[in-house]
């Protein structure tokens, strides 16, 4: 792999389960903390943390939700002319100054990087997935039924095969436990014809569009889910965006259908935990050194591949920048 300008010694601090206690926290999830601005704005804070199999893992991954956050910042700048999206800034050196004032020093540096604010939004309860390979649970319902969420298809596709043409496969959400594939007629009798409709045609747009520029960069998009949500009754993309969580990115140059692939995602920490005797149920086995350090490199690399430079370190910046702050007040 490339190496990264990004080295242990940042200033910018590796983040798991740490609150920012300046904030009013809201919620977590499995990688993600939330806490809440003001009435129309929320922080949302790409933690270290990973998790497999349903379980958050003990370990931190160095790095891992500053190249998150800087990639779902990527998506949505180059997608900002297809669909609205939540997103405000995802750089402190352009969070209000009423915001930073009241940071510390400590909490500044946790959130260099890794923290996008952005307004409040009516979320969609419903992954809008789309699929252009034939992988993970998708597989798995295609050798059971020959389908996946009523999309019929073709016979003797084998493992990690390129479908006919991407498919709209939308499950429910969950923020513990899996989440489930659906149809797209049990979504529509949810959210109604219209807006299920719009949710299918944007998100297939979108991944047409991402998948198109990944080839450019020698990555193939082989799956990846959305989030939606309505501001002011306007759909809107949120959450993060073709990010290794919530995608499967292959590199060009390994493919090889038959198999399962090569990925730039957590699947070295899955297969990883496929070797031990473990049960799959918390508490969760820790990850030795070296398996931390390959996801570390496989995160940072997905984002050099998809944006074509390293994650910068712009930690330095924003601890200048915050004792300026304390001088002045």
């Amino acid at each position: 792999m490339s190496s990264s300008n990004i080295t242990p010694n940042t200033v910018s601090q590796d983040l798991g389960d740490e609150r920012i206690p300046e904030l009013r926290f809201l919620r977590s999830g499995k990688a993600r903390d939330i806490y809440e601005v003001d009435d129309d704005r929320l922080l949302i804070v790409a933690t270290d943390r990973i998790s497999a199999f349903d379980c958050v893992l003990p370990n931190a991954i160095p790095h891992k939700g500053r190249a998150l956050t800087q990639l779902s910042r990527f998506w949505f700048d180059r997608f900002s002319s297809l669909v609205p999206n939540h997103m405000i800034a995802a750089d402190l050196n352009e969070f209000p100054a009423e915001l930073l004032k009241s940071l510390s020093n400590e909490s500044r540096a946790l959130l260099a990087g890794r923290s996008m604010l952005v307004r409040r939004a009516e979320v969609i309860p419903f992954e809008c997935v789309v699929r252009g390979y034939l992988a993970g649970s998708g597989w798995k319902d295609y050798v059971r039924t020959g389908a996946i969420c009523g999309h019929r298809l073709p016979e003797g596709l084998v493992e990690s095969a390129e479908l006919p043409r991407p498919i709209f496969t939308p499950a429910t959400k969950a923020e513990e436990g899996h989440d489930v594939n659906v149809t797209i007629d049990e979504m529509a009798r949810s959210l109604g014809l219209d807006l299920t409709g719009r949710l299918e045609t944007i998100s297939l747009k979108i991944y047409a569009e991402a998948a198109r520029y990944a080839e450019t960069r020698g990555v193939i998009v082989c799956d990846t889910k959305f989030e939606f949500g309505l501001i002011n009754g306007q759909l809107t993309l949120v959450d993060e965006v073709l990010t290794p969580d919530s995608s499967r990115f292959w590199p060009r140059d390994a493919y090889a259908p038959g198999r399962p692939q090569p990925s730039f995602d957590k699947q070295f920490v899955r297969d990883y935990l496929e070797t031990l005797d473990w049960d799959k149920r918390p508490p969760a086995p820790q990850l030795p050194p070296e398996v931390t350090r390959i996801t570390s490199e496989k995160y940072l690399e997905a984002y050099r591949l998809l944006t074509g430079h390293d994650l910068e370190d712009r930690g330095s910046k924003i601890e200048d920048r915050g004792s300026r702050i304390e001088d002045r007040r």
